[in-house]
């Protein structure tokens, strides 16, 4: 378990900051992670990595010459924010463009989608790229869907090794492609992690067995099976990987293959060795040719008593790429030859919380203090349930939404807070919340919550006294900005669940010209019954999705915290009449 922590809700930043003390040669800290010290050199793409916090060495740690110019660290299994990966993209960029690179994960894409949405607003060239390396999350069929695992690391270092000599944006992100359709890994665990402050391991796995195809987030495995010996846990590996060779490698006999050995947190060096010795005979009595390969903590998950093999096929351009040096604080190859070139101006960005609030009347100026109320409501029922969110989660996900959630309603409320004391109207109230919950939250939720308070606050504004309808319309567009963002329907087993018949229930309640207390009230009661209606749903979305079956009988927890939110938020309404 994680025994060193102050607050758990600090634990990433404070960790992030010690490994920037700790490596100055290599990086120096911005707001949402760290870039290479030296900067990027002038005209070269700049490959700005991330993810959450718990992976090290991913991410922060594989930031240097020859692999990433920056990394954007995520709360801990949470994905930075879009305004973190902005940050960093910006004080990264090179002056060539720059390629967002993280494992395949909702959260992730979202936030990276909408970072490179808005670095495009500041004039930089941005792209997005997703590892999706992990056999055991969807069939070869969906690989679109599979997950990011240690698979991330030769990826990554294709993609910056390209960068180092000179490759464009375009031919940056095509290495990227040529190396992600060639990898492949496998993983399997023996024990479940513990987040920092928490009690239990996010998962267990019985005595005398392990769980097989896990991810990298505290997700349990996709089956279990008896406890192997080493050389057994090697065979397991090698023989998963070699029953799915990528399109274009003629099978196993003549190629090549940089082959990762991958710790995921308490397994020792030398248990890793002892596998490795076993994976080195199978794959050479495959045919298969080893290219510099790799043992030891490269993508790990915080405690995690497991390993996982990586396997990216070479060919004569991915094996120049991959043997290319690295100089990083976690990985490091070769010697470079000549000095780096002269780095680029960085741009600074700032992202500190605005002293000044727009105009507002005040009747929007009383409205936001119920706002404000409902803001407050939340965080508190967060509160209140943020265990029991947890324990929902962690049945088929990774356990963190209580912890999300809580981050995220606390984040919201205080940035309310602070916008109410200045005499913000309803609307800036709720939009610098959305911002706030996103920032601090992260991950799928946050990028979600965000979506919602936003679409709230726009429709309220800060001049008209909220009305029935503008609140009803503000639901309603959060509930066509969910969807549009995150991909999901009603019958996905996610928070759409919820959020589409509340607004609908709400919005034609209204337009009958039912009070919106009422309206609320039995929008509301839509919600929680929406929400109970969920354990009977397979996910099709999300982390839960490659344990469907694991999560029968149990809610979802987004749309379980939703209900909650909903029936706390009418309590207020109750009292604001």
């Amino acid at each position: 378990m994680t025994r060193l922590f102050n607050d758990p809700a600090a634990f990433a930043d404070e960790a992030l900051e010690g490994f920037a003390a700790a490596h100055r040669r290599w990086v120096r800290p911005v707001t949402g992670g760290v870039v290479r010290a030296g900067g990027t050199p002038q005209g070269q793409v700049a490959v700005v990595i991330g993810g959450g916090s718990g992976h090290y060495p991913a991410f922060s740690g594989l930031v240097g010459r020859g692999l990433a110019h920056g990394a954007a660290a995520g709360n801990v299994f949470a994905s930075p924010s879009a305004q973190q990966i902005r940050s960093v993209a910006r004080a990264a960029h090179g002056g060539a463009g720059v390629l967002l690179m993280y494992g395949n994960y909702a959260g992730d894409v979202l936030h990276f989608g909408q970072a490179a949405e808005r670095l495009a607003g500041d004039g930089i060239d941005a792209r997005t790229f997703a590892v999706t390396d992990d056999i055991s999350s969807a069939s070869p069929e969906e690989a679109a869907k599979r997950r990011g695992i240690a698979g991330d690391l030769p990826v990554f270092k294709a993609a910056a090794a390209a960068a180092e000599r000179g490759a464009d944006l375009d031919e940056v992100l095509r290495v990227a492609g040529h190396a992600n359709a060639r990898t492949r890994s496998f993983g399997i665990a023996f024990s479940g992690c513990t987040l920092p402050g928490a009690d239990e391991p996010l998962f267990t796995v019985p005595e005398g067995r392990m769980a097989v195809g896990l991810g990298i987030h505290g997700e349990p495995g996709i089956g279990e099976e008896a406890l192997p010996t080493a050389d057994e846990a090697a065979h397991l590996l090698v023989t998963s990987l070699l029953k799915e060779i990528p399109e274009g490698v003629d099978g196993p006999g003549g190629q090549r293959a940089a082959v990762i050995l991958n710790g995921l947190g308490s397994v020792k060096y030398e248990e890793l060795f002892v596998v490795y010795r076993k994976v080195a005979q199978l794959l050479v009595d495959a045919g298969v040719e080893i290219v510099d390969p790799e043992v030891g903590e490269l993508v790990t998950s915080f405690d995690m008593a497991g390993i996982s093999l990586t396997l990216t096929w070479l060919d004569d351009e991915l094996e120049e790429l991959w043997r290319a040096p690295v100089d990083a604080p976690a990985h490091r190859k070769g010697a470079f030859t000549g000095p780096e070139a002269e780095p680029a101006a960085a741009v600074a960005v700032d992202l500190a919380e605005d002293e000044t609030v727009p105009e507002a009347s005040e009747e929007s100026r009383r409205a936001a203090g119920t706002a404000l109320a409902a803001l407050t409501a939340v965080a508190t029922t967060v509160d209140t349930h943020v265990e029991e969110l947890g324990r929902i989660d962690a049945v088929a996900g990774d356990g963190d939404h209580g912890i999300g959630m809580q981050r995220g309603s606390t984040a919201a409320r205080r940035a309310a807070v602070a916008a109410h004391d200045l005499g913000a109207g309803a609307g800036t109230v709720l939009i610098r919340a959305a911002d706030a919950w996103a920032d601090k939250a992260g991950g799928t939720s946050g990028a979600l919550w965000g979506t919602i308070l936003r679409a709230i606050g726009t429709a309220l504004g800060d001049q008209d006294k909220p009305t029935a309808d503008s609140v009803a319309h503000g639901v309603s567009e959060a509930s066509a900005g969910v969807r549009r963002l995150g991909g999901a329907e009603v019958g996905d087993k996610t928070m759409v669940d919820v959020l589409v018949p509340f607004a609908d229930t709400l919005a034609e309640l209204v337009a009958a010209g039912t009070p919106l207390t009422d309206s609320w009230d039995r929008a509301a009661n839509a919600a929680e019954a929406a929400a109970v209606a969920t354990a009977d749903l397979l996910p099709r979305k999300g982390r839960a999705r490659p344990h469907a079956e694991k999560s029968l009988g149990t809610p979802d927890a987004g749309a379980h915290s939703l209900a909650l939110i909903t029936r706390a938020v009418h309590g207020v309404l109750l009292n604001h009449h």
